[in-house]
């Protein structure tokens, strides 16, 4: 899901840190979270709408997972509430200045918004956090929930592209969205996240 972040974009810090929002935490995976890394990610529903997860999701791609994150300063967290793994979400550069939001929720905990609320934290993270004037994000054509938390986020569309999905095995149209900076901050009075290093 994540990749290397090149020397081009420069980072703030490199310390890990902890996302907390109003009813989340965010915090990077280790090993222990990957049993329910694997159970939740291991439903063809969240396959078939996240370009990098194959299906079926094994404990091993949690563990691969894990551990390339692990050896990186990518940002990937495991979203949580009260302790319970819901999904994760993260930043990956596609390309040295496309840095692209990314995130996934296990199927019980849709509709609840929650992927708003994670991909708020992230999204001021990355702009808190990196020297980068733009972030993009993506939702296959078929996807709108994703596509409304993208909106709800002050992301606008940008074009249709075709992106190949692991899981499906195949291309399909990914309609792709840009967030400004100044479009970010002008909308910053969104409920705040708070960091905090470990």
């Amino acid at each position: 899901m994540l990749q290397d972040i090149p020397t081009t974009t420069t980072r703030r810090e490199a310390s890990p840190c902890v996302l907390e929002t109003e009813r989340l935490t965010l915090r990077q995976p280790t090993l222990a979270d990957v049993k329910a890394i694997a159970r939740l990610a291991n439903d063809r529903r969240i396959a078939e709408n996240s370009r990098h997860l194959p299906h079926p999701y094994s404990q091993d791609h949690a563990v691969d997972f894990v551990r390339a994150v692990a050896g990186t300063r990518d940002a990937a967290f495991l979203i949580e509430s009260n302790f319970m793994p819901l999904g994760m979400a993260g930043i990956t550069w596609r390309e040295p200045e496309l840095p692209e939001l990314g995130y996934w929720l296990g199927v019980e905990h849709w509709g609840q918004g929650f992927a708003t609320e994670a991909a708020r934290a992230v999204i001021d993270y990355f702009f808190e956090e990196f020297d980068s004037d733009h972030l993009f994000a993506g939702a296959r054509v078929t996807n709108p929930s994703s596509r409304n938390v993208l909106e709800k986020c002050g992301f606008q569309w940008c074009g249709v592209e075709l992106h190949r999905f692991e899981a499906l095995g195949s291309s399909t149209p990914v309609d792709r969205f840009r967030l400004a900076r100044g479009v970010w901050s002008s909308l910053k009075n969104w409920v705040s996240s708070t960091r905090r290093g470990r």
